[in-house]
């Protein structure tokens, strides 16, 4: 096991709440303007989400399109108590469409979200100048650049010292091709929590501090922190990890989270039956994190359902160390 490197910070617990999340809700049902983008980022997920799902694996899809580890097949068949092929192919469709989309919602997110909040899609080939860039705003004069990734723990040591050397390398570019004066960069992650993290991410920090030059003056140390901040040519560049809820408040405030989780339901969740109240989950604490009990009778949004709600809880709990009501 590595040993922890005495400048990582500790990560604090992330907590969200129902009634807080509810309130949110709330403002955002009563505020034209953002019930409209609500609206308008449903009918961009729904159209991404229908071009995926016909892309997944299907039915009459070929073996080697399934590209399974025929050791995980033989485990999971032991797990299972399989002896019949045709038990094991039954888990393998929907297995391997969780994979695909593993890969890819993230970039559908992103390609959707960003355009929503004023910012604009980057594309670039791998080891361009935007390569590390997927996201860019100018606002006033300082550039806002993001690179996102779909979960916490997507960073490797490599990966984090390339963000570094890119960082290092092509800051002044990205600052002088925008007209701007001072540049804001951020590692974010569409999920998790600091806590989540394998902390691969605040390495790019520990990198950038080791590997720069003499000439480049770092203003605002990295150890114990998730931001850095330092001086190249006289250009003040600050690079920040924001992880989940940290990212989606830096990307549209308060209220962004609850906006795009509440348009992403509208657009996959039909609205229907829910499970009872004492239904059975195999994952121990699902019954709290999705239960109603908190929600008075009166709650009423026109956003979402009530029973679309628990789907609310359940997708912020990706957010959080601990959902409390």
């Amino acid at each position: 096991m590595s040993k922890r490197h005495p400048g990582l910070p500790r990560a604090e617990k992330t907590t969200l709440s129902k009634r807080i999340l509810l309130e949110q809700l709330l403002k955002i049902d009563s505020d034209r303007d953002r019930r409209s983008r609500v609206l308008q980022l449903e009918t961009a997920f729904r159209r991404k989400v229908e071009i995926h799902l016909a892309s997944l694996p299907g039915t009459s899809s070929s073996f080697d399109s399934f590209k399974t580890s025929p050791f995980v097949l033989l485990i999971h068949a032991r797990q299972r108590g399989y002896s019949k092929i045709s038990s094991l192919e039954r888990d393998i469709l929907p297995a391997k469409q969780f994979s695909s989309m593993e890969t890819s919602a993230g970039l559908m997110v992103e390609q959707v979200v960003l355009p929503a909040y004023g910012w604009e899609n980057v594309q670039s080939e791998m080891h361009t100048q935007n390569s590390s860039v997927d996201g860019r705003m100018k606002l006033g004069n300082t550039l806002f650049l993001a690179t996102l990734k779909s979960g916490p723990c997507c960073l490797n040591d490599e990966m984090s010292e390339n963000f570094a050397d890119s960082i290092l390398q092509y800051c002044c570019d990205w600052i002088r091709d925008a007209k701007a004066k001072s540049l804001d960069f951020t590692y974010g992650v569409l999920y998790g929590t600091p806590k989540m993290s394998n902390k691969k991410d605040w390495h790019i920090l520990r990198n950038i501090k080791e590997k720069r030059p003499p000439s480049v003056r770092i203003v605002t140390d990295p150890d114990n922190r998730w931001n850095c901040d330092f001086v190249k040519k006289r250009i003040p560049v600050s690079v920040n990890v924001r992880v989940g809820l940290n990212w989606w408040r830096h990307l549209g405030g308060e209220l962004c989270l609850v906006e795009v989780l509440s348009a992403l339901i509208r657009a996959c969740i039909t609205p229907g039956e829910a499970d009872k109240r004492d239904q059975p989950y195999v994952i121990q604490e699902l019954n709290d994190i999705v239960s109603l009990r908190g929600v008075r009778a009166e709650y009423n949004v026109s956003l979402l359902q009530r029973n679309q709600l628990p789907w609310l809880f359940l997708m912020a709990r990706h957010f959080c160390d601990s959902l409390c009501d």
